[in-house]
């Protein structure tokens, strides 16, 4: 991947005051930087209050302790029975394949997660796949973050080669970022993965502005579908980034006309870092009420947000 991890790097190549250094540089020793170059190369020169580069510059913010922000938001902890597994929802579990993310993004809810102890590998494949076959109720498997396309054709290839042993696991859905980060990462390779899978595959992208979608992302969404692979988006409203109506609005129609459904639009996760990207409940309901009236039924994603313990999102009415 070509990456930039460098603030100075990043601050530099779009024409950006220096002053911005010394924080990002001490936020960025938390939590590293890590944004690709053709993500780069769609955010405005010399504009710091770029939508698409507010969601990876680290900044001074992210180190202001805030009440009621934590490193574990949502309590995963509690629902870590193995490595590299999660089983926080009735009948689905998460696997984290890797650690690795083609983007750092600063609002991220596992930017604390100890992948260290929650990276399996191959040798504690065995250990999940036995996970699942002991417990019948569990039909559809997560590939989530890090990233699983931050692995190879070959390794993804492996694993569901496996898991393909489980009778009861009807459905495998994969959450990723990569797709919009790398569009070139969805090779051929990917393509004849994804064809011979023997059970149903659901993509779910994470894209929180209009502008993340250039034509080669386009193109390679639409070659997805053509492929049989069904496309959803989640997006997190964003201080700054989404929080208005138009914005939203914007995104949906960008992302049918590329192919993907609106799913979930996430209120933000309280990890420790992200305060300043939150936006207070009511303005959250004030604007998807507004986007309801705006939109069609089926491009209005699901206004959601995750309590820690419960079997599934928790689903928030704007009136």
């Amino acid at each position: 991947m070509d990456l930039i991890t460098d603030p100075e790097e990043l601050l530099t190549q779009l024409n950006l005051d220096l002053n911005f250094l010394p924080a990002a540089k001490a936020a960025a020793r938390v939590f590293p930087l890590r944004v690709p170059r053709g993500f780069v190369a769609r955010m405005e020169r010399g504009n710091v209050h770029d939508p698409l580069l507010r969601q990876v510059l680290p900044l001074g913010a992210e180190l202001e302790p805030v009440a009621g922000y934590s490193k574990d938001a949502l309590l995963e902890s509690n629902a870590n029975p193995i490595p590299g597994l999660l089983h926080k929802y009735s009948g689905r579990v998460l696997v984290t394949l890797t650690s690795a993310c083609a983007v750092h993004c600063r609002y991220c809810f596992r930017r604390f997660f100890p992948y260290d102890d929650n990276n399996p590998g191959r040798a504690g494949w065995e250990k999940i796949i036995g996970y699942l076959q002991s417990d019948q109720s569990i039909n559809e498997v997560i590939l989530s973050g890090g990233d699983p396309l931050s692995v190879s054709d070959s390794l993804l290839s492996a694993f569901t080669d496996r898991l393909s042993a489980v009778p009861h696991v009807k459905r495998l859905r994969i959450h990723t970022r990569l797709p919009v980060m790398l569009p070139e990462r969805i090779t051929e390779g990917f393509m004849s993965w994804a064809k011979a899978l023997p059970m149903p595959l659901v993509m779910v992208l994470h894209v929180n502005h209009a502008r993340e979608i250039n034509a080669d992302v386009v193109s390679m969404l639409r070659q997805l579908r053509a492929a049989g692979v069904m496309l959803l988006n989640q997006s997190v409203i964003l201080r700054g980034v989404n929080d208005d109506a138009h914005i939203l609005a914007e995104l949906s129609e960008a992302l049918f006309a590329a192919g993907v459904l609106p799913y979930y639009l996430h209120t933000l996760d309280k990890v420790e870092g992200a305060a300043h990207f939150d936006v207070s409940l009511d303005t959250v309901c004030t604007i998807h009420a507004a986007l309801n009236k705006m939109l069609p039924g089926f491009l209005v994603p699901r206004l959601v947000c995750e309590t820690p313990g419960e079997l599934s999102k928790t689903l928030i009415s704007p009136i």
